[in-house]
């Protein structure tokens, strides 16, 4: 990948008080390249919630280079075909002022798969370097996040 499309990725992701944290951090790690993993790390804040329980928020960005193409291939290679179609059928519900926002269940991730969700998951922000949803959906074909 000559140039980068994209500037910037956040991962971001709760822990609420039932969950075992470490097994959280292990979810959100198997969507992240496994070579670049350890080059990633995440800030913790503690939170509470609205009944007092505690949650904590885990937060990552990236901005270097050899990473951001690293989690665009394992994106790209980890994300099933049937969900590309529907990211590609959805993309204005997903772009928003430059940025492409993804959900993923943390218990596939768990579990090593990457499947959209949209209860209490891994939320992922790719910064495009472009701000059209026309140009960030040419972009997504191309870099094979869509079909």
């Amino acid at each position: 990948m000559p140039k980068l499309p994209v500037a910037l990725v956040e991962v971001s992701c709760f822990a609420h008080a039932t969950e075992d944290e470490n097994k959280v951090i292990a979810a959100v790690r198997n969507l992240l390249p496994a070579a670049q993993v350890e080059n990633i790390f995440f800030n913790r804040s503690n939170l509470r919630g609205h009944h007092g329980n505690s949650i904590t928020l885990f937060e990552a960005g990236v901005k270097e280079k050899e990473i951001l193409g690293a989690f665009l291939e394992t994106l790209s290679s980890g994300i099933s075909v049937s969900d590309k179609e529907v990211l590609l059928r959805e993309a204005e519900l997903h772009v928003e002022k430059g940025n492409f926002f993804l959900r993923f269940d943390k218990q596939a991730a768990f579990h090593g798969r990457f499947k959209l969700g949209v209860s209490d998951p891994i939320r992922v922000r790719l910064r495009f370097k472009k701000n059209k949803l026309e140009d960030i959906v040419q972009v997504c074909k191309e870099i094979g996040l869509f079909p």
